[in-house]
């Protein structure tokens, strides 16, 4: 026998994800990358390990039990190199952060300098909506959560990052679109929401009640990325993370509409249980963030906290 690690890691996201095209996308290698070393390692095999299922791939009984003892020795190898980063005094572990849709825009930027500093922590970020964030906070399946909307059924420890802003946001697609909006206008085209259980949906419905707002017809779609698409495709209008659309406002192919009442602004908040017992690379990163944040704004965010103050001024002139 003379397979890899690499080659049992390969497999393993294949076993995990079901096909070589997603395992490939997981693992940013392409898929001909992936599908040699799946060939190189089931060279070693009599017995077949997966076989093909139309786009997807089916695990053999053998190629479980492969992948069983395969994780393993993944496992035992990980186990080894956080035992030899520890005793160099280097921060090991794993953090386990769940963010809302529309934090994988903020998130990412507020964890890479940390992670640098940190080679020898692994990260599982779980990026879903509201309801399942605030899930896994709940069950102990995370130790860290991002959220622009605090629960109302949980205590919970806060660190403020920063602001999360929603406008009326059009595309260039859409005809009949006022330069200012009013309550009544909003019946002019479809009103595109997020799923339930997001916080998007929440801020959104909420703002629509208090002005008495009429949706005269509605589209549900359950990603933000879905909602930006449709609004881009022309098929209706919605309020949005200012966050999520800079390229399409540069482009002019989204723009905002001016509407009284609007931005809706929420913050940013990473928060975690207060009876939860952190792990060391959580707390590090908390520590992280409280010397760091601000930095990490000013080199990131500046773009957005400009465009933020511009509106901001713009609403109150007009």
């Amino acid at each position: 026998m003379n397979y890899t690690l690499h080659q049992l890691r390969i497999f393993l996201e294949v076993v995990r994800t079901g096909s070589i095209t997603r395992a490939a996308e997981a693992l940013y290698l392409s898929q001909p990358a992936v599908s040699i070393q799946l060939r190189n390692l089931q060279s070693q095999f009599e017995v077949p390990l997966i076989v093909s299922k139309g786009r997807s791939v089916q695990v053999t009984p053998f190629g479980r039990e492969i992948a069983e003892a395969a994780e393993r020795i993944v496992e035992e190898v990980s186990a080894i190199e956080h035992l030899s980063m520890a005793h160099r005094g280097l921060l090991t572990g794993t953090l386990r952060v769940a963010v809302v849709s529309t934090g994988k825009y903020v998130m990412p930027y507020f964890l890479t300098s940390f992670l640098e500093q940190h080679p020898g922590l692994e990260l599982v970020m779980d990026v879903t909506n509201k309801a399942a964030v605030i899930h896994s906070l709940r069950e102990h399946e995370v130790d860290l959560a991002l959220v622009s909307i605090l629960p109302t059924d949980m205590v919970v420890h806060e660190l403020e990052l920063m602001r999360n802003q929603l406008y009326l946001i059009a595309g260039r697609r859409l005809s009949q679109v006022p330069k200012r909006a009013t309550v009544k206008d909003l019946t002019l085209h479809p009103m595109i929401f997020r799923e339930e259980g997001s916080g998007t949906r929440w801020t959104m419905d909420n703002f629509l009640s208090k002005q008495g707002a009429p949706v005269k017809k509605r589209l549900e779609l359950t990603s933000n990325e879905a909602v930006k698409q449709a609004v881009l495709a022309g098929l209706g209008w919605s309020i949005m993370p200012l966050i999520g659309i800079r390229q399409q406002l540069d482009r002019g192919d989204l723009r905002i509409v001016p509407m009284k009442g609007l931005p809706i602004e929420t913050r940013w908040r990473l928060i975690w249980r207060p009876n939860a017992t952190l792990s060391p690379a959580s707390l590090a990163f908390l520590d992280h963030l409280r010397q760091e944040k601000d930095a990490i704004i000013h080199e990131h965010f500046t773009w957005y906290e400009k465009e933020g103050t511009k509106r901001r001024k713009r609403s109150v002139v007009s």
